[in-house]
């Protein structure tokens, strides 16, 4: 499942650097930058995964292109995604600040496809003595549904994320 987990932190990322708020991975392979102002990295805090049914077979369905019978398998996930807020230098936290407004008006305008987020919660700003930055502390609560089909006696390869059920 890991990853599936890799897929949301980076396509939380760029969903909100598409929005005008400056995101980063957490743990990327080429080490971490962002430059001037303030960023958000994304990183998964916590997963939990349940079955969606009798060994997670929901049923079967047709290809649309091919016209076979395919079997779908799908979990649902509960992911705590972390949007912690960094900033270097003077003013950083009315940076962060204004940072952390950007990032709840673009969470309320929309979300990440196959991402149903569920509560967003923060903490106060303040001062890291290892990075020498100022931090904001942001948990996002998301569901999401893992999907993958395969025809009938052959392996599936992956599950993909797709659209969120509702609560």
């Amino acid at each position: 499942m890991s990853g599936e987990l890799e897929q949301i932190r980076e396509s939380m990322a760029a969903f909100l650097n598409a929005r005008g708020v400056k995101a980063v991975t957490a743990w990327p392979d080429g080490g971490r930058s962002w430059g001037d102002g303030p960023a958000a990295v994304v990183s998964v805090r916590s997963c939990q995964a349940a079955g969606s049914g009798i060994g997670d077979y929901l049923g079967r369905q047709t290809d649309p292109d091919s016209g076979a019978e395919l079997e779908v398998y799908g979990r649902r996930l509960e992911v705590r995604l972390g949007l912690d807020l960094w900033a270097a230098g003077a003013g950083g936290a009315e940076r962060l600040q204004a940072a952390f407004d950007g990032l709840l008006g673009a969470l309320r305008d929309g979300e990440p496809e196959g991402l149903r987020i569920r509560e967003i919660t923060c903490g106060e700003t303040e001062y890291d003595r290892t990075t020498g930055l100022m931090v904001r502390r942001v948990e996002a609560k998301c569901g999401a549904f893992l999907y993958a089909a395969a025809e009938e006696g052959s392996a599936f390869l992956e599950f993909e994320i797709r659209g969120a059920w509702k609560r």
